[in-house]
């Protein structure tokens, strides 16, 4: 059984912020649930943070810019919500881990195969993945995050984000240790990329939410493609 949710091996991906966003959010609390379990906390406290979910978002309306930041905004603020509630029978560390995984494993392997399947397809895999790159800054990322791009040829693109809005709203909302967590998904569609079959490589040094003063996205052929 196919799980591309999200239809990226179709290779004509285009983002939809309600949709993968509500995708991510269902199954972020779904794995909560089962971590309430194990750490045998109460089993309401989902419901308590969904209610927490939606007190911050109308607390932060502000900060919507465009409509990618609306749904950007609810799918950042279920991590803080979420974090609120375990932080104090978990401890910051193993709270964070919580989230963490809530947030980047349930969708993982939908990502990953996704992914692959449109690389592997693709006339040409760096063509195909920047283009999707591309799509995804316009219509997932919207206005909440300030892009330069250095270099975009034949050979290479380079995007550095140099204003991230997930880092924003963290920080607004006094939980700038959770940016890293955002940082993280992006493994779920980074591993997908094999360079010696897809014949492109891809670099990201650092991010904002681990101390870099930009995320550097740098997608290059690699010498023997082309």
């Amino acid at each position: 059984m196919s799980t591309d949710q999200f239809g990226l091996a179709e290779g004509d991906y285009v983002p939809d912020p309600d949709r993968d966003t509500t995708l991510l959010i269902d199954a972020f609390y779904d794995h909560l649930a089962a971590t309430l379990l194990e750490y045998a906390l109460p089993s309401d406290l989902t419901t308590a943070m969904q209610a927490r979910q939606g007190e911050l978002e109308a607390a932060n309306q502000h900060l919507i810019v465009d409509e990618p930041a609306r749904h950007n905004l609810r799918m950042t603020l279920a991590l803080v919500a979420a974090y609120e509630f375990l932080l104090p029978g978990l401890g910051q560390e193993t709270a964070i881990a919580a989230v963490r995984a809530a947030f980047v494993e349930p969708l993982g392997d939908t990502m990953k195969e996704g992914t692959r399947a449109m690389l592997d397809t693709a006339p040409d895999a760096f063509q195909a993945m920047v283009q999707l790159s591309k799509s995804r800054e316009e219509y997932a990322f919207g206005k909440g995050f300030v892009f330069a791009r250095p270099v975009d040829d034949d050979e290479r693109y380079h995007v550095d984000v140099r204003r991230c809005f997930y880092h924003d709203v963290l920080v607004a909302n006094s939980a700038p240790e959770l940016t890293p967590v955002m940082c993280a998904f992006d493994a779920n569609w980074i591993e997908a990329i094999a360079p010696d079959r897809h014949g492109f490589h891809f670099d990201r040094r650092t991010t904002i939410g681990t101390g870099g003063t930009h995320c550097p996205f740098h997608f290059s052929r690699s010498q023997e493609a082309g």
